[in-house]
């Protein structure tokens, strides 16, 4: 990590110890997004966050390997990182993307052009990237501890998955009675209504499908799941 970047990285995480906010970790595709930015303003500028032809923030940190559910940029110019966090610290907008709790990791990048140092700092909530297969595999496990045996074939759920209504056909002489559709970045926990449902006992076992996310913009990270009940 260049010495400057490196510098606003303390100077953030400080300033965010002091607020209660968690500290932020170093990502490198984050970092390499910034660094491209940088370069843009060092040579285009007055300083933006986006120039033409450029993509917008979401996209150019996507395209360089992030993967996010949130995603926030500060841009400066200054003559030293303490001069450019402060900036950042005296501005409404740029103070709360920097100590924003809901963030967790950085990349920057400091690009200096005739004595004059332009800055990027590209912030996001991290998001897991997995395979249909591992999100099946999260999910089957939370429903598992609920004392839900797993069906093995998954071809029937990931039916409903890729469906927004109804329950697929029979399969394997198995036929569902209720089904649970949800997409969300995170698969810390099972729905309600799905909680709500297990809680009764009436269903003694489940298969699992996971299918592409509908409806999102495909820079952001976000996992669409179906269950079926049986």
């Amino acid at each position: 990590m260049p010495a400057a970047a490196e510098q606003l990285l303390a100077l953030a995480n400080n300033a965010r110890a002091h607020s209660g906010a968690g500290p932020l970790r170093w990502d490198p595709s984050l970092a390499a997004a910034a660094r491209q930015h940088c370069l843009l303003m060092a040579t285009e500028g007055p300083i933006s966050h986006r120039y033409g032809g450029e993509p917008d923030l979401a996209n150019r940190t996507g395209q360089a390997g992030a993967h996010f559910d949130l995603i926030e940029e500060n841009v400066a110019v200054g003559s030293s990182p303490a001069e450019i966090h402060d900036e950042w610290m005296h501005s409404p907008g740029h103070r709360s993307n920097l100590l924003n709790p809901k963030v967790n990791r950085v990349g920057i990048a400091v690009v200096a052009i005739r004595g004059v140092l332009y800055a990027t700092a590209d912030y996001s909530h991290n998001v897991a990237s997995l395979s249909h297969s591992q999100v099946e595999a999260q999910v089957a496990q939370m429903l598992r501890s609920k004392g839900v045996s797993i069906v093995a074939d998954s071809s029937q759920a990931r039916a409903a998955c890729a469906t927004d209504s109804g329950i697929p056909s029979s399969r394997n002489g198995l036929q569902a009675h209720f089904v649970m559709r949800w997409q969300d970045s995170s698969l810390s926990r099972l729905p309600e209504a799905l909680e709500e449902k297990l809680a009764t006992r009436r269903y003694r076992s489940a298969s699992v499908g996971s299918c592409a996310a509908q409806g999102v913009d495909g820079t952001f990270t976000a996992y669409r799941v179906a269950v079926l009940l049986y």
